[in-house]
């Protein structure tokens, strides 16, 4: 673990950051679970080392770390999370991923650097949905210049990159941009990993809870380009 006073390069100085990551080094630790830690990093594919802190505790235990803390400013938020990542347990990366989604009103366009950092460091499924859908995609909502950069991103060598532009508008609902989405899977139709043949369906599939008819519809034109797991997601519930 990095020591708490030791900022990780291009962290800002944030008090708030300092004592959360004092905290919170504290308590998880405290909580650390060697065997639990073992079936939690073979269940993650061995993407990360774990500490063992099942869920429900964990959230418990965040809970407690952010007690009677002020609401943070944007550069505290960007603080604490390159704080956290520089952390080799995967809890570290949950507190910070649930911290940014609980406060990313706070943060500005200028924010999504600092989340591209974290998708592309260490990346697995597991902290990368919740950014996309929970960070990205409300940053994009309050500042419709950025998707543009997702039109960027659904392009990006970087798998990780390309499935956050996929499911930046996963709680989009009635809001989804039908147009940019059926475009992004289109482009990606083609891509040869799972995660994003994954991912296609699954934005697909939440859509069609808004608008079933429309993903039909497309399924049905693009039958040729996407593959048999995107296009079962897709219509998993139609």
């Amino acid at each position: 673990m990095r020591p708490n006073d030791q900022r990780p390069p291009g962290a800002p100085r944030s008090a708030l950051a300092e004592l959360l990551t004092r905290r919170l080094t504290e308590t998880y630790g405290a909580a650390a679970d060697p065997e639990q830690a073992g079936r939690m990093a073979a269940y993650m594919k061995g993407a990360a080392p774990f500490l063992g802190i099942r869920t429900p505790l964990r959230r418990e235990l965040s809970r407690a770390v952010t007690k009677d803390t002020p609401a943070p400013t944007e550069a505290d938020c960007a603080a604490l999370a390159l704080r956290c990542w520089g952390l080799a347990e995967r809890e570290y990366h949950y507190f910070a991923a649930d911290y940014l989604r609980r406060h990313v009103s706070r943060c500005s366009s200028g924010f999504l650097p600092v989340v591209r950092h974290l998708i592309v460091t260490v990346p697995w499924w597991d902290t990368v949905d919740t950014l996309a859908a929970h960070t990205v995609g409300p940053l994009v909502a309050a500042d419709p210049q950025l998707a543009a950069v997702m039109d960027e991103w659904i392009g990006d060598d970087d798998l990780w990159i390309a499935r956050t532009a996929l499911l930046h508008q996963l709680r989009y609902k009635a809001a989804t941009d039908a147009d940019r989405l059926f475009a992004h899977c289109r482009r990606q139709a083609g891509h040869p990993d799972f995660f994003i043949r994954k991912a296609i369906g699954w934005a697909l599939r939440e859509y069609a809870k808004t608008d079933p008819r429309a993903v039909r519809a497309f399924v049905e034109a693009e039958r040729t380009t996407l593959s048999p797991l995107s296009t079962r997601e897709a219509l998993k519930n139609l």
